[in-house]
């Protein structure tokens, strides 16, 4: 074994640091021959060497020993128990895996066993360490905390299970170790004053283990001890028992967590009957009973996630990962021992090279190219195993500096690196063309969609990627919210109880929901938003295939969401409306004015009308699926500002009809029906809406204002078994309606309802008989209740009922009135009002309530036709503003100028109202917006009222 000229300069001076030590002399001259060799390819070897005396004293007699493994376990247990504390172990365990390192890198580097003996002392090392560390620990918790038991009092073991390579058997130089913790059964620990529930023991018991193990000390460390394999990942407990991994893997188990528990091994030997029942309840999740094609898909998309990261992060020389790397060899075993392992026993092995013997018997592929796959895999696992020994480092990039270069290909036997690189190239060539033959490249349909909208759900664990993609390949702006928006997505998604059938249509569904999001101008608002709506739903996989099969109702929900967080939140709290989307005609074509009430009344026909939950419910939908509608119109620019409040405001009185109607049923069954209303159309009972509802300006987040009325004599009985005097009955009635409206349903309330309009406030009666109405509005009512009248108007009512209420309303508001005492009074209430109301914002100019806003339109409309009417009674006709203002001009009160400037400065404020309530944003602007609207309203508000 000679070292060329560059390498023996290293070796030397990494010898004269040991030389000092008069061990050294003692080894025999052979032995000395190695270490010069040695010395020049592995700094690891040397540094450890220099640092531990027991070690350079131990060495030649260690490396007569062939097999090592074989008492692992009984001298590491015998030096951890004669440790003191918990520092003393962790010492213990570094310089055992460290010298027990230096033994097998001796022996790759001299070439003096075959690579199965390296992999099998690596795998049999880290599971002695593991083992004896978990032995070690259990003894002291149990001292701690008491020992655990089930319920018939038996002690309860912790099981280890190792994934990956460590499972395998088949562990790298420089390997993580995958652990999976799980114990038999839940029960208490014994034997201490203060039990603790087993799994709060096993917690606290594997936690310490991994800080043995894991943690960096003075000394190193052992093994970096990854616990992402582990049920729900990160965000899972630590420990499970049994029966909760049967339910995850039964209910949620992912294709690569079948792949990955192939390979999964329950550390030493004494567990292995503690093992054989979990690995029964595990063996249907992994082996299918049938043969199983999915999986190549599921194993495509895999492989197609590490090409992805292989060519972002350009690791072409990554005898991994790269193209025919170790990992697409481990890729076709998988794929067999998926699609067939559930038929052929043979396949269900854990070894790779003993999955290819398998492969080869079953005539599955070609002897040439099990051959193939064999060498390629034998050369590149001992390639990775001293590249890693060179410094003890986690690394399968073949190295740049020359010099490493030359270490690697002298320790591989070549003469010079070109040599070694070429075989390297030819190798993952062979293994690639039997990789791409098997499981081929991604499907037609993965390139329909950008590759990259692929990638940034496979990768939406990996910041730095993620943020890459949406930089460089979708080009958004900031990439880092978004890539953390989408890593918190997942996160939380996993978290969920998916099904296997929810999470493939997830994979398949979530390329196409980023497209459509980053084809929309304004991503950056509509991701979050379509996420929690994706979030929300995820768990019903009915919705989700709806919107994987319907390409333009994916495209509709995402221009809905990014326009409107109102729209996302309802359609996550009611995700029945998602039905909605899939007809586009029909989404963007709200109901007719003249038909809300027949098709509430058909909508409500499926239902028997004495399922009163279900009326109530289902009026809710309606109500929901209208606004949809009315927003999406509005967003589309479909429908302008006037309209969208028609809309609402016909919606609104098509379910005051209907809940009148409802209750009504529900009152007259109990108690019969007033007699007065004998022989006449209708119930003798009205609703008044005042407000926005009544002036048909109702918003899509507008309550109800409304007051109840009815025309019931005194001395009048209901007719029932349970007979009642009449006004009893139409109280009740009212406060029915009102627990319709207000009661939480599964889709949430209908309506808020104000009734504080009525005589007397919230103190006076819940319904008027009209009569006491006309007085109170004569003799009692402040002149703030009459601006109110002005935008009332009956939405609900018999025919004498209107013909009453709208002469009371004419003849009140054409009374004459004192001009200068009303002046005071508006312009009093209207600064009580903002003083109450008008929260001020720094900068901003408050839509309602500031000066000029729209409040001053308001109240300008309802002084004028309070100051007017008497003179010209047309005034009363309308109770909403802009007809108001027509009728000002109709009559010679208002310049058509000036008219027509109010008209606009309202309905463009409103408009603006809109479309922040669309938005979930307050009623505010920046100051700078609407100034000259602004100072009309305050110029006209002077002219008439100062």
């Amino acid at each position: 074994m000679q070292l060329p000229q560059t390498l023996t300069s290293i070796s030397h001076s990494a010898l004269e640091s040991l030389s000092q030590s008069e061990t050294l002399n003692h080894w025999p001259e052979a032995l000395k021959q190695q270490l010069s060799y040695v010395a020049g390819l592995s700094q690891f070897i040397t540094d450890t060497l220099g640092s531990d005396e027991v070690l350079l004293h131990d060495l030649p007699a260690m490396l007569d020993e062939p097999s090592r493994y074989e008492n692992y376990r009984e001298r590491l247990a015998l030096q951890l128990s004669q440790c003191s504390d918990e520092m003393q172990g962790h010492r213990v365990l570094r310089q055992f895996r460290n010298r027990e390192m230096v033994y097998i890198a001796w022996r790759d580097f001299t070439a003096s066993w075959p690579l199965e003996q390296s992999l099998e002392h690596l795998s049999q090392l880290a599971e002695a360490m593991i083992f004896e560390t978990y032995q070690w620990q259990y003894k002291a918790c149990c001292e701690l905390w008491g020992t655990p038991t089930n319920a018939q009092g038996e002690t309860q073991p912790m099981l280890i299970i190792g994934m990956g390579k460590l499972g395998g058997g088949e562990l790298n130089f420089s390997s993580d170790i995958d652990l999976i913790f799980t114990y038999p059964e839940n029960g208490e620990t014994q034997g201490v004053r203060r039990s603790i529930a087993n799994a709060q023991f096993f917690t606290r018991l594997g936690q310490r283990i991994i800080k043995a193990l894991d943690q960096q000390t003075f000394d190193g460390f052992c093994y970096r001890v990854d616990m992402r394999l582990r049920p729900f990942g990160e965000s899972g407990p630590l420990v499970m028992s049994y029966a909760a991994l049967e339910d995850y893997y039964q209910e949620q188990g992912r294709d690569w967590e079948r792949y990955a528990m192939i390979k999964a091994r329950v550390m030493g030997s004494e567990m292995y009957p503690e093992y054989q029942e979990l690995r029964q309840m595990l063996r249907p999740f992994v082996f299918r009973r049938y043969i199983d094609f999915s999986a190549i898909q599921s194993l495509r998309r895999m492989k197609s996630m590490i090409s992805s990261e292989v060519r972002r992060r350009g690791l072409s020389n990554n005898i991994k990962l790269g193209a025919g790397g170790i990992r697409e060899i481990e890729f076709i075993a998988q794929v067999f021992q998926l699609i067939r392992g559930g038929r052929e026993p043979s396949l269900r092995q854990r070894s790779l090279l003993a999955t290819i013997d398998a492969i080869e018997a079953l005539e599955q592929l070609t002897p040439q190219e099990t051959e193939h796959l064999r060498t390629s895999y034998k050369f590149l696992r001992r390639l990775e195993n001293l590249l890693q020994a060179m410094a003890d480092k986690q690394t399968q990039t073949l190295p740049e500096s020359e010099l490493e270069q030359l270490q690697l290909a002298i320790a591989m036997g070549y003469s010079q690196w070109s040599q070694l690189l070429n075989d390297v190239q030819q190798h993952m060539a062979k293994v690639h063309a039997v990789f791409a033959t098997l499981i081929g490249e991604e499907e037609e349909e993965e390139h329909d969609i950008a590759q990259h909208f692929t990638e940034l759900w496979d990768m939406a664990a990996k910041q730095d990627v993620l943020e890459h993609i949406l930089e460089h390949d979708i080009k958004t702006e900031d990439p880092q919210q978004m890539a953390q928006t989408i890593i918190q997505f997942k996160q939380d998604l996993a978290k969920k109880t998916l099904g296997p059938r929810g999470r493939e249509v997830l994979n398949k569904l979530m390329p196409k929901v980023f497209s459509a999001i980053y084809s929309h101008q304004d991503a950056k608002f509509g991701l979050s938003r379509v996420l929690h709506l994706v979030h929300k739903i995820a768990t019903r996989t009915t919705y989700l295939e709806l919107l994987d099969e319907h390409q333009a109702a994916l495209v509709q929900l995402v221009r809905l969401c990014t326009a409107s967080p109102m729209i996302s939140e309802q359609l996550g709290r009611y995700p029945i409306l998602l039905d909605e989307l899939i007809d586009p005609q029909q989404l963007y074509n709200p109901i007719p004015l003249e038909s809300y009430r027949t098709e509430l009344r058909d909508f409500l026909a499926r239902i028997p009308e004495d399922d009163m939950e279900q009326q109530m419910e289902a009026l809710r939908q309606f109500k929901q699926i209208c606004i949809l509608k009315i927003a999406a119109a509005d967003i589309a620019g479909v429908l302008p500002v006037m309209k969208v409040s028609d809309h609402l405001t016909y919606l609104a009185e098509a379910i005051v009809e209907s809940v009148v109607h409802q209750a009504w049923l529900q009152m007259a069954a109990k108690y019969g029906e007033p007699t007065h209303i004998k022989g006449r159309e209708g119930k003798g009972f009205a609703v008044v809406g005042y407000g926005k509802v009544g002036g048909w300006e109702l918003g899509y987040n507008s309550d109800l204002d409304i007051v109840f009325m009815h025309d019931c004599p005194v001395n009048v009985y209901t007719d029932g078994k349970k007979e009642i005097d009449g006004r009893q009955f139409y109280l009740r009635l009212a406060q029915r309606i009102i627990h319709i409206f207000s009661t939480r349903t599964a889709s949430g309330i209908l309506y808020e309802v104000d009734t504080r309009l009525r005589p007397s406030g919230a103190s006076g009666l819940l319904v008027s008989p009209t009569d006491a109405f006309e007085e109170y509005q004569r003799k009692e009512a402040w002149t703030w209740e009459h601006q109110a009248l002005v935008r009332a108007r009956m939405i609900y009512g018999d025919a004498p009922l209107q013909r009453t209420f709208a002469q009371t309303r004419q003849e009140i508001l054409s009374l004459e009135r004192d001009e200068a005492k009303l002046v005071k009074d508006v312009s009093d209430m209207r600064v009580k009002m903002r003083d109450h109301l008008g929260g001020k914002k720094v900068g901003r100019f408050m839509l309602k309530q500031d000066p000029g806003g729209i409040t001053d339109v308001e109240f300008l409309a309802q002084f004028l036709v309070l100051r007017y009417s008497h003179q010209k009674p047309k005034l009363t006709r309308w109770s909403d503003n802009v007809r108001i203002f027509e009728s000002m001009m109709a009559q010679g009160i208002m310049s058509e100028g000036a008219a027509m400037a109010l008209t606009h400065a309202y309905t463009t404020m409103r408009d603006q109202i809109h479309h922040r309530n669309l938005l979930n944003l307050d009623s505010d602007v920046a100051e700078g917006k609407f100034v000259k609207e602004r100072e009309l309203v305050m110029k006209l508000w002077h002219e008439w009222l100062e």
